[in-house]
């Protein structure tokens, strides 16, 4: 599952007039990375969006009926809502009122420097937590003039106005950890589908390999388990429980078919079919490709000639 940029989102989800505003500042924050913060309402948040991951994170005070859906769960948000979401959850907004506001704040890890690391393992950010919070009207004042100032901020052409709007940053979270998280969550009822066919997606979007150079990297079940925000052994059962088939067994069915495909129709070395394949040493390759086809690499190749 490839993630979502900032430049797509820029490009996708605002108007054009703000989209090249953004695009254009994103170019200035290259030493400070990057950081914007704008109303809901000049976003295209009134359909349903891709259930897809972002590669930056989001804070955003939500005004206004939606859903947001997760892997294996949805909340529904009928009144205003904090919420954070991050690079390493994936997830789909659907918006259910016809009027949206409220605010979002967007910015990439290293625009809060030594403090990314705090934030990455913040509950607010962890995978597999609750990162919605409900806000009552005098939570909300609040936290819209911090967003306010933000956004003030952000206009301006003071020297240190990035290291003032990180503490703003910083004051919204401290804000919600001292909340209590939503807890109305509602498990899908089709969870293990839902799980398998995401699963399913994200193994085939990482194909094909078209150069010796690309890696093959979510190799295991843990590494699809962490990219979809679900725990490993909830992956194996709903893999299993769908379609009869181990996640391991999915796995190396597909690098199976991708191998073949580049040892018949490349002239790559059997080496670099291995590393591209994720393989350490073409030694472990060719042992895996002969006990899943009961012939060895160079065999199917000569044979392909």
């Amino acid at each position: 599952m490839k993630a979502v940029t900032l430049e797509q989102f820029y490009r996708e989800q605002l108007p054009k007039d703000l989209s090249d505003t953004l695009l254009h500042e994103m170019q200035t924050q290259k030493t400070t990375g990057n950081f914007n913060v704008y109303h809901r309402d000049s976003v295209a948040c009134g359909a349903t969006a891709v259930y897809s991951r972002r590669d930056f994170y989001k804070i955003s005070l939500s005004i206004g009926q939606g859903a947001l859906h997760y892997a294996s769960k949805s909340i529904q948000l009928d009144k205003p809502a904090l919420i954070f979401s991050n690079p390493n959850v994936p997830y789909a907004w659907e918006a259910t009122s016809g009027e949206q506001s409220g605010y979002f704040c967007l910015f990439t890890e290293d625009f809060l420097y030594n403090k990314a690391e705090s934030i990455m393992h913040s509950p607010l950010f962890a995978i597999g937590g609750n990162p919605v919070f409900f806000v009552d009207e005098i939570q909300q004042a609040f936290i819209a003039s911090l967003f306010r100032k933000m956004e003030d901020e952000m206009k301006t052409d003071y020297v240190h106005k990035y290291d003032l709007v990180r503490n703003y940053v910083q004051l919204i979270i401290h804000e919600a950890m001292k909340m209590q998280p939503a807890e109305n969550y509602v498990q899908h009822t089709n969870a293990s589908s839902r799980i398998a066919s995401l699963f399913i997606e994200l193994l085939e979007r990482q194909f094909p390999i078209d150069s010796p150079t690309h890696i093959f990297s979510l190799k295991s079940a843990n590494d699809y388990a962490t990219r979809l925000s679900v725990h490993v052994n909830h992956l194996n059962r709903a893999i299993k429980e769908t379609t009869g088939k181990t996640t391991t067994e999915h796995i190396a069915e597909r690098i199976v078919k991708e191998a073949k495909a580049l040892l018949r129709h490349t002239d790559w070395s059997i080496a670099q079919v291995a590393y591209s394949l994720g393989f350490e040493y073409p030694a472990y390759f060719n042992n895996f490709f002969k006990k899943q086809t009961h012939t060895t690499p160079l065999a199917y190749k000569t044979a392909a000639v």
